[in-house]
């Protein structure tokens, strides 16, 4: 069985969005058993809690604890004063090897850092990286990393991150030989700062398959099956493509809200406005892993809601049915004894 170790205090909602999907989640998955760790106090008091978690039947499990991280502490803080907090705590399940995998909404550089000094790194891989899939054009999904661990990066750093992208990519998506796409503001080899340069020469002798250098546009064309990036860049990337989607959701709902004749056309339209809906809304693609970490991490938005952390969740579950963490300790292995 599967075992899932949930921040139930982690991001803005707290205990209102994260007991609701875990509950859902139980109902859709039966072969996973979820660890939630928080106040139990307010655990045991929220409404799904009592309908569904508390059945005697439910594969749940909670650790209690009044302390949290917040989305303000800083790293010290997180690392030296808060040892019992809910994040910490759901860390220290996948390192104890009772969980498979962890999951917070909570800050996401307590949770790198915490989980960076728990965990470690894979012998080999000098700084992990965040990553997700992202949609795109082709009805499938593009890998992005890194989505903000890492705001400095080398041009190795880089090359690192394209090795550690192309055995997810090969796991979660059963692709044989991923394309790779480094993030640049030009396809040609000559643009771009001295550490993009100097990675686009490394990935060309990698032995990966580079396909080369891809701009933002690229990641939801589906131009590859991976982009490499700083996090730094990264980050942005993925919030303004959060943004847009937003505005262009609001844009389509207040224009067919305007009067009588765009609401008859919005009920004439429905199934196709439910289907663009579906496609830019981001909470469907929440979830990103902390790649090249002795253990499995997934940060979920900050912000989710219950139907945003249940497809974190749903993600976690898909991850931890591969052998990623094998799989690169054998890569990196492999490649330190050249």
């Amino acid at each position: 069985m599967l075992t899932i170790a949930v921040d139930a205090m982690g991001g803005d909602i707290g205990v209102e969005a994260t007991l609701p999907a875990c509950a859902e989640f139980l109902k859709n998955y039966k072969d996973v058993k979820i660890i939630l760790v928080g106040d139990e106090k307010k655990i045991e008091n929220h409404s799904a809690y009592h309908n569904f978690i508390s059945k005697p039947d439910t594969n749940i499990e909670v650790i209690h604890t009044d302390e949290m991280i917040s989305m303000d502490d800083s790293i010290e803080i997180s690392l030296r004063k808060k040892r019992k907090s809910s994040m910490r705590l759901a860390i220290e399940q996948v390192k104890s090897h009772h969980a498979n995998i962890c999951i917070s909404s909570g800050n996401t550089g307590a949770l790198m850092a915490v989980s960076h000094y728990l965990l470690k790194t894979i012998s080999g891989i000098d700084r992990p990286a965040i990553a997700t899939f992202l949609p795109n054009q082709k009805k499938s999904s593009t890998a992005v990393l890194d989505l903000g661990a890492n705001a400095d990066c080398s041009a190795y750093n880089l090359l690192q991150f394209a090795y550690m992208a192309d055995i997810m990519v090969r796991a979660v998506s059963n692709i044989n030989s991923p394309t790779i796409g480094l993030l640049n503001i030009g396809e040609e080899f000559i643009k771009g700062n001295d550490v993009v340069k100097q990675a686009g020469q490394l990935l060309r002798e990698s032995g990966l398959n580079f396909y080369g250098n891809v701009e933002g546009n690229d990641i939801f064309k589906g131009t590859t099956d991976i982009v490499v990036c700083d996090g730094f860049v990264g980050n942005i990337a993925l919030k303004a493509a959060e943004g847009v989607a937003k505005m262009i959701s609001t844009s389509i709902k207040e224009s067919f809200s305007k009067n009588i004749l765009t609401k008859i056309s919005a009920l004439c339209s429905y199934n196709i406005l439910k289907q663009i809906r579906s496609s830019f809304d981001h909470r469907r693609y929440n979830g990103a892993i902390l790649l090249g970490l002795n253990g499995l991490v997934i940060k979920s938005h900050g912000s989710a809601d219950k139907t945003a952390f249940f497809h974190a969740l749903e993600y976690a579950y898909r991850a931890s049915k591969y052998n990623m963490i094998e799989q690169m300790q054998n890569r990196f292995n492999i490649a330190n004894s050249i």
